[in-house]
């Protein structure tokens, strides 16, 4: 049996480690150490590790800047949560309006606003299901 903490750290050496994809010299996208992206693409099991941890970096990025989200129903910290990991926190910080009418209960005019911006022309269909979502709370 191989010992694969040993061939771990040769692989390290030999491949390099890197965060961000990079062509590698055969021209394949690659990822982390020597991962080939272009034949393989990612393990379900890393793409559902992923995906949790950008959804708790979206959720700490709200709790962090709005001290009122926790006070919001699971619904609708849902929307702002998926709003959050589509969009990122610097931008979805920049709709203070829908962010001011959200934490005053104004759940009817931010849905509205959600709609009217440029990112609802972006995303089609989610807007209309997450304003509706923070219209009705379900």
């Amino acid at each position: 049996m191989i010992d694969r903490k040993r061939l771990g750290v040769q692989l390290n050496l030999d491949e390099g480690r890197k965060e961000k994809p990079y062509t590698d010299t055969v021209g394949k996208i690659t990822i982390g150490v020597g991962h080939n992206l272009t034949d393989k693409g990612l393990p379900q099991q890393i793409i559902d590790m992923l995906l949790e941890i950008d959804i708790d970096d979206a959720e700490r990025d709200l709790v962090n800047n709005l001290p009122w989200y926790g006070m919001l129903d699971p619904i609708r910290q849902e929307v702002l949560v998926n709003m959050c990991f589509n969009m990122g926190w610097p931008v979805l910080a920049q709709f203070k309006n829908t962010l001011d009418l959200i934490k005053t209960g104004q759940y009817d005019k931010a849905a509205d606003a959600m709609l009217a911006s440029k990112w609802a022309k972006q995303v089609g269909a989610r807007a209309n299901r997450l304003a509706s979502k923070m219209r009705n709370g379900k």
